[in-house]
This record gives C-alpha cells, structure tokens and sequence, in this order.
C-alpha cells in the first residue's frame, strides 16, 4: 500500500512539474513579447501606432500605423468562424450521430488528413486554384484577397472543429437519448436538444481552437491574401497581423524590428482576450 501512495505521489509531483513548466513558458512568453514590443510602442505613441492607417516601415519619413493589420485579422478571423464553425459543427453531429460506418470511416480520414496538410500546402493550392477562381468569378484584377483567405482559413479551422467537436459528442452517455426518445422526441430532436447541450463544453473548446487556429496563420494567408497593408476590402489585397510579422522580420533593424515586436504582442494579447472571453460566457453558462 504504501509503495502505492509513493507512486501515486511522485505521478502527481510529475504532473504539477509539467504544468508549472507550461505556465512558466507561457509568463516567459508574455515578459519577452512585453519587453520587446513596449519601447517602440512608447517611440511611436499608442495612439498612432494602434489607429494608425498607413505602415510603411522602409520610407524615407516612416509610418508605423497598424489599424489595418489589426482590423483585417478581426475581419478575416470572424469571416473562417461563420464558414467554418457551421459546416464543423454540423459535420461533426452527422458523423457522430447519423452517418453509417463506412462514410463515417471515410469522411474522418478524410478530416484527419487535412489536420495533417501543412499550411504552406494550403497556401499554394488556394494562391494556384482559389485565387485564380475569385478573379475570374468576380472579374476583379487580382483575386489575392481578403476573400481568398478567409476561405483558406476556414478549411483550415475544419479539422479542428471537426474532431474535438466528434470526440466531444460521442462522450454523450446514452441514457440521455434514450430518456429523451422515450419521452417522444424524434431522433434529430434528441440530438440537437440533449447530445449537443451535454457536449457544448467540448465543441466550445473547438470553437477555441479554430479561433487560435485563424488568428495565428501566416503562411497560408500570406500566399493569397496579396499581404499589402491595405485597409480591409473583400476583394482587395490586404495583410494580416500574423503576415506583417512574418514578411519583414528577416530584414528588420531598428524602430522597424521593435514595431514587428509590438504587433506580436498585440497579437498575443488580442489571443489571450478572446479566450478569456469565451471562458467567461462558457462558465456563465454552465453556472446559469
């Protein structure tokens, strides 16, 4: 017996190990994005350089303004969750609750596969197949935009949605069907009006990570959104926080890297407010 509390004292010493280690990554994060980005926030002005409506970080009198980053990333992010979410959502209660074997074999192979495309993958189909469609489409000079890659983004978000959503909906224990379906209630009833309610934490989690996923791809966006610092237009080239970072820091020096440094801790804190929102409305829920 006491060989067994010595094990199961040193499994939970483990386990509190990894999880201050995770927490102190994330604070070691936060202290190196804050200490970076506020020098060149203080030289610029919050005001100018968070309303600011024109970047242009290489001219001879700088600008360093990143309204336009900020309000496409918010556009392009809520634009993947209202494709994606849906089709996500709804893929996911088909697979768990009405799909045969067989499709339900096919289509989660399917979904498991593209988790596992890398993102430069998506870029270049959208940039070769997608981009060349919304120009002929919307007879439009150039279809890098912001359209494409709220497109590419909201496949990319599926995988995610899809999964931890499926996994969250067969967890439902099936008593409560079977009440629900003793009681009268047709089969789709019970499983938008018991199964999804007992999964909403998990497909909430998904939600999360379809968010995170948005908000924090470069790559794929990069390659078809045109990444020019334009104020968001639907069939316009724009450029994400993600891209505005990941386009000039290789290059940069000066009040130019610590300005890439500022728009990354925006971004991560613009991260962090958007799952402390959703964990907020979630525990109210739960407690309402």
């Amino acid at each position: 017996m006491q060989k067994k509390q010595r094990m199961e004292q040193a499994v939970h010493g483990l386990f509190l190990a990894l999880g201050l280690i995770t927490v102190g990554f994330v604070l070691l994060i936060t202290v190196f994005l804050i200490g970076s980005g506020i020098p060149a926030i203080r030289e610029i002005g919050l005001a100018d350089f968070l309303l600011g409506r024109e970047w242009a970080s290489t001219a001879a009198q700088p600008s360093y303004g990143i309204l336009p980053f900020i309000l496409t990333s918010i556009y392009g992010t809520a634009g993947a969750i209202l494709l994606g979410v849906p089709i996500g959502f709804f893929t996911a209660v088909y697979l768990a609750k009405l799909a045969p074997p067989r499709v339900k074999a096919v289509v989660t192979g399917a979904v498991s596969l593209l988790a596992g495309i890398p993102s430069v993958v998506y870029g270049l189909v959208g940039m070769m197949v997608l981009v060349p469609g919304i120009r002929f489409l919307f007879h439009i000079p150039d279809g890098a935009s912001l359209l494409a890659a709220i497109i590419v983004l909201a496949v990319m978000i599926l995988p995610s949605i899809v999964k931890v959503s499926l996994t969250s909906l067969e967890a439902v224990s099936r008593e409560y069907e079977d009440a629900s379906l003793a009681l009268g209630a047709t089969p789709v009833e019970t499983y938008f009006r018991v199964s999804v309610p007992a999964a909403k934490s998990g497909i909430a989690a998904a939600v999360v990570l379809g968010v995170g996923r948005a908000i924090g791809e470069a790559m794929a966006v990069m390659m078809v959104s045109g990444n020019v610092a334009n104020m968001p237009s639907l069939f316009q080239s724009v450029r994400f926080l993600t891209t505005a970072v990941a386009s000039e820091m290789s290059y940069s020096a000066g009040l130019q890297r610590q300005a890439l440094f500022s728009i990354a801790l925006v971004l991560f804190l613009f991260i962090m407010l958007i799952n402390a929102a959703l964990n907020f409305f979630l525990k109210r829920s739960k407690e309402g």
